[in-house]
């Protein structure tokens, strides 16, 4: 299912292989996202390496229900990260937002915020949600602040749940918007915007 996603200021569309120059322009040498980001895939050193990426990400879509954004910063036209719908659950009515990246020189400005509102909002206007996770490593301030001021619920620690980059567990943090609380979660993304 190829979705496109629009605000004012970015466009959330299907990520290709032709984003790698974008993407390696944006974010190559940013150590401290590539310490969060794919991390069981090796670290790009070019442009190539990046295309190799993207298009593995890419392989893996298409065996789970997922879907990965390019967020295309609509004044410039260019590529500055990347975000998806991982483990859509059609039955359930859940899915969750993650392997979200954003270029250093998109953060702390509206670029999260405006991405979070239209995947939020598309989830649960448009695909019929019942709840959205959201998860972060518990080492990962900047991720951990920016969730909770979109407004998620705090839900609770998985310890280990999963190797890092460098072999070490990390612990998440789970959080997550179910339908009742959209409304108002819907309100403060607006307000904040």
């Amino acid at each position: 299912m190829e979705i496109i996603l629009e605000s004012d200021l970015v466009l959330l569309r299907p990520l290709q292989e032709s984003d790698a120059d974008d993407l390696w322009v944006n974010t190559s040498g940013d150590d401290d996202l590539w310490k969060w980001i794919w991390v069981t895939e090796p670290i790009p050193q070019s442009p190539t390496e990046m295309k190799k990426l993207i298009s593995s990400r890419l392989t893996l879509e298409g065996h789970s229900k997922r879907n990965t954004f390019a967020v295309v910063l609509k004044e410039t036209g260019q590529v500055v990260g990347s975000t998806s719908y991982l483990d859509r659950d059609d039955q359930q009515k859940s899915l969750e937002i993650g392997s979200t990246f954003y270029a250093a020189s998109v953060r702390r400005t509206g670029v999260n915020t405006q991405c979070k509102y239209l995947l939020l909002r598309h989830a649960f206007e448009v695909l019929g949600c019942e709840r959205v996770l959201i998860k972060a490593d518990s080492t990962n301030a900047r991720s951990l602040a920016a969730i909770e001021r979109i407004g998620a619920k705090r839900e609770g620690v998985i310890r280990h749940d999963k190797r890092r980059r460098d072999g070490s567990w990390r612990d998440a943090v789970y959080f997550s918007v179910i339908s009742p609380e959209w409304p108002e979660t819907k309100a403060h993304l607006e307000m904040l915007l």
